[in-house]
């Protein structure tokens, strides 16, 4: 039986009452489970988090000593206990040791999809399909108008650009994607990347996943022009807005990230509307419930054939 109040909003975050923890919460908890690092996602200040490697170690570089009183580090595809519940942490495909939570209480399985994506990917884990009784996905781009095109057609766009490159980024997740996408399909280019760039890069390439060739900004060398292109988290993006002998571009899903008429960068790390379909025809859930979007044109496409519920 489907618990309608399995997962619901409260003052913290997400909760799940019937195993007394919260899901990616929004102020510091008694017992977090954290799907990635992602720092809308991930606070500091939890007693105990549940959550990957990978996402344990952003956490302690973001946060040092604050970044949690106790980690509870558990691989993928193996399932644990948070008092009566079995959880499970799945790959979802959207940075490096970002998660599904997998839930099974009383014979149902509800799966928590975190932020994910399908799109191929080599700098983090492909997602992995499981079936569940209630699929609660995001639905940041829930929308039939949204389709994300193909980011290495996208990538190739920097080939047409001779002039040294300013490029926005999120520092974690987007910018090692774009090191790797612009090493394998814009070769030409010389990558040189922001200093709050350079220790999340360490730990990719710690945990095996090699970036490409990359080296640290240097004022010195961006005065001269040798198709640069120079990767920036988006508070220095947004400081550089008169820089001059640059193009300026910002990676994003989000039409009013791109800052430029002539030329855009529409490189998601979400799953776009055909995505999302997908997901559903993969997880064959009996409900739907969506948060971090707008679930009503999900509601609409189903009508009745599957429940949609918006939790948000």
């Amino acid at each position: 039986m489907i618990l309608d109040d399995f997962l619901y909003f409260d003052t913290n975050g997400l909760y799940c009452k019937y195993g007394q923890f919260y899901i990616d919460p929004q102020q510091p908890v008694k017992t977090a489970v954290v799907s990635h690092a992602h720092a809308d996602h991930a606070i500091a200040n939890n007693n105990q988090v549940y959550c990957t490697e990978a996402t344990a170690a952003f956490m302690q570089l973001r946060y040092g000593k604050t970044a949690a009183k106790e980690f509870d580090i558990v691989a993928y595809d193996k399932p644990f206990a948070i008092g009566d519940i079995q959880t499970t942490f799945i790959p979802a495909g959207h940075m490096l040791g970002s998660a599904q939570i997998l839930m099974e209480y009383q014979g149902t399985k509800y799966l928590y999809t975190g932020d994910y994506k399908l799109q191929p990917d080599s700098t983090c884990e492909p997602i992995e399909w499981v079936k569940a009784d209630v699929l609660i996905t995001e639905s940041t781009f829930a929308d039939p108008n949204v389709i994300h095109p193909d980011p290495i057609e996208e990538i190739k766009k920097l080939n047409d650009i001779k002039s040294n490159i300013l490029l926005g980024a999120y520092a974690l997740g987007k910018s090692q994607r774009l090191i790797k996408l612009i090493s394998e399909y814009a070769p030409n280019k010389t990558i040189l990347v922001h200093h709050k760039i350079m220790p999340m890069n360490a730990i990719y390439e710690k945990m095996g996943f090699t970036l490409g060739k990359y080296q640290l900004y240097s004022r010195k060398l961006m005065k001269t022009q040798q198709e640069y292109v120079y990767i920036v988290p988006p508070f220095t993006f947004d400081s550089y807005i008169r820089a001059t002998g640059v193009k300026r571009l910002f990676a994003s899903g989000w039409k009013n990230l791109q800052v430029n008429q002539n030329d855009t960068l529409f490189i998601s790390d979400h799953v776009d509307w055909n995505d999302i379909l997908l997901t559903v025809e993969k997880t064959q859930p009996k409900q739907i419930w969506t948060l971090h979007g707008d679930g009503n044109h999900l509601r609409k496409h189903f009508g009745d054939a599957i429940f949609v519920k918006i939790l948000n």
